[in-house]
């Protein structure tokens, strides 16, 4: 593979391009050591060298950085590293190494989600922030089925309309449509709304 750009980064960094592969991070001494300039070429054994002795480890310490700072879905962790520019392979290894110590698991995630987030949160809203953090929908569903015990849909309701100062005896058009509004924004379901709203 032929080396196409070497482009010097903050920090001593430099972000390295080879021939028809996504570029890389390394530090200003590691690309010395290498001999990577433009126009070099390296090896199918030596950048799997270079995978394996520098960045699937600086991948996996990134990780469990990454980690240690707040509890991430596995779609959150990929897409960090991604950004962070390690390769496909050092990213799967590292997602992997923290898997195989179960630092990262999708359903407790979603399940710590749901239980801290149920009561002010209706069940449709969850699944879709759920989805958007990238919790597969079936681990989504076997979370919400062993967690969301919470009061019925109605209940939270009532509460956001008590906590918003809301009368439906008395409510002019206007307000009875800002609340509705509002639930809908929550997550809650037009029929459910509808049974309390007036």
């Amino acid at each position: 593979m032929l080396v196409t750009r070497v482009e010097e980064l903050a920090k001593g960094k430099r972000r390295v391009w080879l021939e028809n592969q996504p570029p890389f991070v390394l530090y200003r001494g590691e690309v010395r050591q290498l001999q990577l300039s433009e126009g070099s070429e390296v090896s199918a054994e030596q950048y799997q060298e270079l995978l394996e002795a520098v960045l699937i480890p600086r991948a996996r310490k990134r990780a469990m950085h990454l980690l240690e700072q707040m509890d991430r879905t596995e779609a959150q962790l990929r897409e960090k590293l991604a950004r962070s520019e390690y390769p496909q392979a050092a990213v799967e290894a590292a997602v992997a190494y923290v898997k195989g110590f179960h630092y990262i698991d999708d359903y407790r995630y979603a399940c710590s989600y749901i239980r801290y987030r149920c009561d002010s949160r209706s069940s449709r809203q969850l699944a879709i922030e759920l989805a958007r953090r990238g919790v597969p929908r079936q681990v989504v569903e076997e979370a919400m089925e062993a967690e969301y015990s919470c009061e019925d849909e109605g209940e939270k309701i009532k509460r956001w309309m008590e906590k918003k100062h809301y009368d439906a005896a008395g409510a002019q058009q206007k307000e009875r449509q800002r609340m509705y509004q509002f639930l809908m924004r929550k997550g809650f379901r037009t029929e459910d709304i509808m049974r309390y709203l007036t």
